[in-house]
């Protein structure tokens, strides 16, 4: 490992004396192209809108001026994103369970239970399927964590808690302040497919009087749009503690049976003699939207691929997002800074990766579609990728640009996730910089943009955010300018581009994401997960695609 650091440090070097020359990201070309595709004209670039149409015309013509290759499906452009939005039908959700006394009772849908049944087909069809609590629902054996143990869980339903385990005797085996995605309902329904289970469903501590919950209940028919890829369970649901005692009495099971589900040593359990049946309809409504991709094919091994990333879209106009352009307030939402920035920094990077020696591996630039609606257009991307997961090298995501004087730290998402990081630690020291972490572990970002669908398929990903410690002023300084102008302007009408913003820690940002996609282009090396990554697991099954 040594050597390896070292090596990489040589090269360094090299690039800090050589390559340098071959880039030159300029403040002005940032700054004019963010003014352009986030004028009024472009409507907060809502998908399937005239601001998506307007955006992808932008994108594609940048691209053809500096003569790339289409990088989409069938040498295309675009990539399709067809996205699913489900309501439920009125009246049409049922539930009930059986005892071992062979009773059916029915259940009330939102007051006994919650049911969803936002699949692909939108129907859900559930009879007497065996219940199986499965305490968080999470199997790390990186962590030394498996709720599943030898249970089966084919065709029967699945019971898990909500997050992740959080007892001062095991918070060492996650990441302490910083959550991980074994906390996420989407890992859970994964894993519980994956098992073979039906559906899943999570107990919400409180009893059925309880307001959240009942609220929870009542608001229960707004529109969902499926995550593309995501586990095709038959429903997903909730019930709260007063179902989940019915439920465990009937199967002979006491509280302290269940106690230790966050211990580590707990396995599921089977809800013997307990099955349940569940009935759902919802109408299914399609939004379609676009993925751009342009790429720059390596000479030697044109099949492992570095994709940069970024999304195009903002949320529109108006609390709805597509409200009329009001004559009285400004009611259009730019996204100058979130993410018309890290767009223009993707096109800046093809403009400069385009003037560089043609690498060895090929550079795709991915514009994605829908990530304010849940990084949609990546997860579409990631679920039908155009170069196979298993051979892309990693993917560089590029959401917001810091927009301040230069700073000391290239603060990133998911510090202690992958070796992309090490790469870069090495690049940035050669500058007299250094890699730090976001400061803000409340806030989960590494779960939050684009570069995520890829960690959750496997794929090394990293994104550099905004550092802290300013060159001049420290990190008082650097933090307090941050956090107010993330409060004045995140999601707001008034992100919106201005001659006053500062760009130069961007440029330095961009130049070392310049550096590391050189580095690993043309390299041999396939970056991977560190060993308490939840991601590795998922890497190594497609470990034989990259020997």
């Amino acid at each position: 490992m040594r050597g390896w650091i070292g090596g990489v440090a040589a090269l360094a070097v090299v690039l800090g004396a050589g390559l340098a020359q071959a880039q030159d990201f300029t403040a002005e070309r940032l700054s004019d192209g963010i003014r352009q595709i986030s004028t009024d004209e472009f409507q907060g670039r809502y998908p399937g809108t005239e601001g998506e149409r307007l955006t992808l015309a932008w994108l594609q013509a940048q691209y053809e001026a500096m003569g790339l290759e289409p990088g989409g499906p069938d040498g295309q452009w675009l990539q399709v994103v067809e996205l699913k939005r489900y309501t439920p039908v009125a009246g049409s959700a049922s539930a009930s369970w059986t005892g071992p006394d062979g009773v059916v009772r029915p259940l009330t849908v939102g007051t006994d239970i919650i049911v969803r049944a936002a699949t692909n087909d939108g129907r859900a069809a559930v009879q007497s399927a065996g219940l199986v609590f499965a305490g968080y629902g999470i199997y790390a054996p990186e962590r030394g964590w498996d709720d599943y143990g030898d249970v089966d869980v084919r065709g029967k339903v699945v019971i898990v808690m909500s997050g992740e385990p959080t007892a001062p005797e095991v918070t060492d085996r996650f990441n302490g302040a910083y959550a991980t995605h074994y906390q996420s309902g989407a890992y859970k329904a994964d894993e519980a497919f994956r098992r073979g289970a039906v559906g899943i469903i999570t107990l919400v501590m409180a009893p059925a009087t309880d307001a959240n919950w009942l609220r929870a209940g009542q608001f229960n028919n707004r529109e969902r749009t499926l995550t593309p890829g995501a586990a095709d369970l038959e429903f997903s649901g909730a019930i709260n503690h007063d179902t989940a005692q019915m439920w465990a009495a009937a199967a002979g099971l006491t509280p302290a049976d269940m106690a230790d589900f966050a211990t580590g040593t707990f396995r599921a359990k089977a809800l013997e003699g307990v099955t349940l049946s569940v009935a759902a309809e919802e109408t299914i409504s399609t939004l379609t939207t676009h993925n751009l991709l342009a790429k720059i094919e390596g000479t030697t091994r044109p099949d492992e691929v570095i994709i940069y990333s970024a999304h195009w879209d903002h949320v529109g106009v108006g609390a709805d997002h597509v409200s009329p352009v009001s004559t009285t307030e400004d009611n259009i939402y730019n996204g100058a800074w979130d993410n018309a920035s890290g767009t223009v920094g993707v096109v800046e990077m093809a403009r400069q990766l385009a003037a560089a020696p043609r690498a060895e591996r090929t550079f795709v630039f991915a514009h994605m579609a829908a990530e304010e609606m849940g990084l949609l257009g990546a997860y579409a991307y990631t679920a039908d990728p155009v170069y196979p997961l298993a051979t892309t090298v990693a993917d560089i995501n590029i959401d917001m640009l810091p927009l301040s004087p230069p700073t000391r730290d290239v603060a990133i998402f998911g510090k202690g996730q992958n070796e992309l990081e090490d790469r870069l630690q090495v690049l940035a020291e050669a500058e007299g910089r250094y890699v730090g972490d976001d400061g803000m572990p409340e806030q989960g970002f590494y779960y939050r943009s684009d570069h995520f669908p890829f960690a959750r398929a496997g794929v090394p990903a990293l994104m550099t955010w905004h550092g802290w410690d300013w060159d001049e002023g420290g990190r008082e300084a650097g933090e307090a300018a941050w956090r107010a102008k993330f409060a004045a302007d995140y999601h707001r009408p008034s992100d919106e581009w201005s001659p006053d913003l500062d760009f130069r820690s961007a440029v330095e940002n961009l130049t070392l994401m310049y550096r590391l996609g050189l580095d690993l282009a043309n390299s041999e090396d396939w970056p991977g997960w560190k060993p308490t990554s939840e991601f590795g697991v998922v890497r190594e099954r497609t470990a034989s695609a990259r020997q």
